[in-house]
């Protein structure tokens, strides 16, 4: 094992996902974002974004007012919120730079802290959702940290009282970072930086301890701004800015530190040897999604026209904005390096991959898409009321929105739009495969007389069923500025039914058993609880066996033959099974690691199963297998799903069984051969194998003998051992 890249055996791949499925960054091509901040749960990625929007083109300054939410369920196709909270319409708030947002575990909130401008202090709100509203839970309405008043505490003379990131521990307790530049009593230096700290939030999130405060010294290139914490493998890491513009990390055993300097992880984004950032600032935002990791952060690849992309205007008109103080927010995938150290990050023109089809029979903010062109919106934000964000085609040009890898089962029906017109003309059209290809249905929309009128529009559509791998909006008018859309979905039959997965080459193995751990189940279809059969953040096959390269386990060359590597914490594999009787069945396994210790353990079903097998280093290359005993898992008669879980990184696993998989080679020439044995109660059930220790079936010996009972189950002519299933007794019976 050289690198093991972080979940290789754990990528959430959805078969019939569709292969043409890649994100393109920046998420947004129609307004000027930047300094994001990630966090995700079970359901949603999401992403809160400040904005250069306010900007004029000739641009000497920062002008940032307000913050934008996004979610994404498959990170490629992103939900628009637009303006979640805007600091021209909050009273007390000066301005709103770069923010951090987390999910609590304990209320199942999501709450933001965000800087008041360039350094008046730090302040908390928290929502239901992304769309909000989004209020602030600190007693008497006050922020976390003031520097002209109105907050709890100070900024502990911390030159820049800014870039805060929030963060919630497995035991849920809520911590926030904030800080930046260098004052006489916090410098920046090389290898001795002191201008961040943290501290705990209390658990109903109505303030903080102030006395939990600490300072975050970290060694490393001298800081500027941006910390953030994250946690991989029950390791804590800082991530922050550096003075020369790239992004540092240091890890620790504890969210409060102390950090030690492991590298650099970010240079400042360019592709190809070419700078897409204008060489300037940046920001990033950490989270882990669904078995992946993904790192947000700002370029200025718009405002460059970098790689053909539109150069759109400034708020104010100018067609060429300053690409200072316009930037744009992309994400990509990273990787962790065996010793938990972060693997260097790759800027892509594409993104992160699909990790999951879109389901289009929903109803959908009107900004969901993957990639968008001629179009601009608008947030109509009320404090305290969920905003209204529409989009705002330029009909008159090429318009449209894209949604990628899209669903649409046996079949669509029809498609509903809530828009705005002041146009008789105005109508959309539904296109798959290229903003002209094959149109599916057009809808013409309704004179509302008004932007602010919105009623739903109708229309049916056919061709459109399966994986549809681009579907297009296009929006068509005579004149722009004369519709506004904030709504559409689908209707139809429904997606494509979810198929489980299923055991490897169609062969469920009957216990016991010894089970090569490269032959885990076939993954299903479509979504749903049954679908997949393994967990793994790369989708890649990174092994050397060259086997089932189309699945993103990590198959290598080892032990018997083949075996599963590259392995993390918290992967894991299914395998379907068949338990012939109620019963005892020992397990042991074959596994070696290169490491100081790893491990792995099972489950049936969802239940622990056996002892947690430990297995400490077995050589310095993972090439020298040993065998363990993993103790013994009571079982049903029946059909069961294994499943193997990595409990500690670096192991490698060639085999394991359930079952005295020995006993069931024999020597016939050590055996008693019977004829006549019976048994009653308990014991009645055998199992029958053949010479060569292959299990043939079962029989019932409480009527019969041995011979009889195979002769009624239509054994042919041959010498069988039988074994008990509870365990004991075993002998040799013949069918002449």
């Amino acid at each position: 094992m050289k690198v093991s890249f972080m979940g290789k055996l754990g990528a959430t791949v959805v078969c019939g996902l569709a292969v043409f499925a890649l994100a393109d960054n920046p998420i947004s091509t129609y307004h000027y974002l930047a300094d994001p901040g990630a966090a995700a749960d079970d359901e949603y990625f999401y992403l809160i974004t400040d904005s250069d929007d306010p900007a004029a083109a000739n641009a000497s300054d920062y002008n940032i007012k307000a913050l934008y939410g996004f979610r994404s369920r498959d990170m490629q196709n992103w939900t628009d919120f637009g303006i979640i909270y805007d600091a021209r319409k909050v009273d007390g708030i000066d301005a709103i730079w770069a923010s951090g947002i987390a999910k609590n575990p304990n209320d199942g909130r999501l709450y933001i802290v965000f800087p008041d401008g360039g350094g008046g202090g730090i302040g908390l709100i928290g929502a239901d959702s992304m769309a909000g509203p989004w209020t602030n839970p600190v007693s008497g309405n006050k922020k976390l940290i003031n520097n002209w008043g109105g907050g709890i505490s100070d900024c502990d003379n911390i030159g820049w009282c800014f870039d805060p990131a929030i963060y919630f521990d497995d035991d849920g307790q809520g911590y926030f970072t904030f800080g930046g530049g260098s004052s006489d009593q916090r410098s920046a230096n090389d290898n001795n930086n002191d201008i961040f700290n943290i501290y705990k939030l209390n658990k109903d999130m109505s303030g903080f301890d102030v006395n939990s405060k600490t300072h975050l010294k970290i060694g490393g290139p001298k800081a500027m701004e941006a910390s953030y914490i994250h946690k991989y493998n029950k390791k804590y890491y800082l991530s922050y800015s550096t003075a020369d513009l790239r992004i540092a990390y240091g890890m620790s055993d504890s969210p409060m530190g102390p950090y030690t300097y492991k590298g650099i992880f970010m240079d400042n984004p360019n592709i190809g040897g070419q700078n897409i950032n204008a060489n300037n600032n940046n920001h990033h935002g950490i989270a882990e999604f669904k078995g992946h990791w993904y790192v947000a952060y700002h370029d200025r690849r718009i405002a460059n026209g970098y790689d053909g992309l539109e150069k759109i205007p400034s708020e104010d008109g100018g067609a060429n904005p300053n690409p200072a103080y316009h930037r744009s927010v992309s994400i990509d995938e990273f990787t962790y390096a065996d010793d938990g150290s972060m693997n260097k990050l790759t800027f892509t023109k594409t993104g992160p991959k699909q990790i999951e089809n879109f389901d289009p029979y929903d109803w959908y903010p009107a900004l969901t898409s993957s990639k968008q062109k001629g179009v601009r919106s608008r947030t109509n934000f009320t404090p305290g009321k969920v905003s209204e964000h529409l989009l705002l085609p330029l009909s008159t040009k090429e318009s449209w929105i894209r949604v990628s890898g899209v669903d649409f089962g046996t079949a669509a029906t029809g498609f509903t739009v809530e828009a705005a017109s002041t146009a008789s003309d105005d109508k959309i059209e539904i296109h798959t495969g290229s903003a002209t290809g094959t149109l599916a249905g057009t809808c013409t929309l309704k004179n509302t007389g008004s932007k602010s009128s919105f009623e739903q529009n109708a229309c049916e559509v056919e061709g459109l069923k399966g994986i549809v791998d681009y579907l297009f909006l296009v929006f068509k008018g005579s004149k722009d500025s004369t519709m506004a859309i904030k709504a559409w979905g689908f209707e139809g039959s429904g997606t494509t039914p979810p198929t489980p997965h299923s055991a490897y080459e169609g062969k469920v193995v009957t216990l016991p058993a010894k089970i090569e751990a490269e032959n885990f189940d076939v993954p299903g279809t479509g979504r749903g609880s049954d679908v997949d059969s393994y967990n793994d953040a790369d989708a890649e096959n990174q092994g050397d066996a060259e086997f089932r390269t189309d699945e993103g386990v990590d198959v290598v060359l080892g032990g018997t033959g083949k075996a599963i590597g590259y392995t993390a914490e918290g992967e894991w594999l299914l395998y379907t099974v068949n338990v012939p009787a109620d019963g005892d069945y020992a397990i042991k396994a074959s596994a070696s690691t290169g490491a100081e210790s790893a491990g792995f353990k099972f489950q049936v079903d969802g239940k622990d199963v056996g002892t947690e097998i430990t297995v400490p280093q077995t050589g310095e290359d993972w090439s020298v297998y040993e065998e363990f005993d993993g103790g013994k898992a009571t079982l049903t008669a029946g059909e069961h799903v294994i499943k193997l879980i990595i409990t500690g990184t670096n192991v490698n696993v060639d085999w394991f069984s359930f079952g005295d998989v020995s006993a069931a080679v024999v020597d016939p020439s050590t055996t008693i051969l019977s004829t006549n044995v019976q048994l009653s109660g308990s014991a009645k059930i055998f199992q029958v194998f053949d010479l060569r220790g292959k299990l043939m079936g079962t029989v019932d010996l409480k009527d019969m003998s041995a011979t009889e009972a195979l002769k009624a189950q239509a054994f042919g002519k041959g010498v069988y051992m039988l074994k008990s299933v509870n365990g004991g007794k075993s002998f040799m019976a013949p069918v002449k």
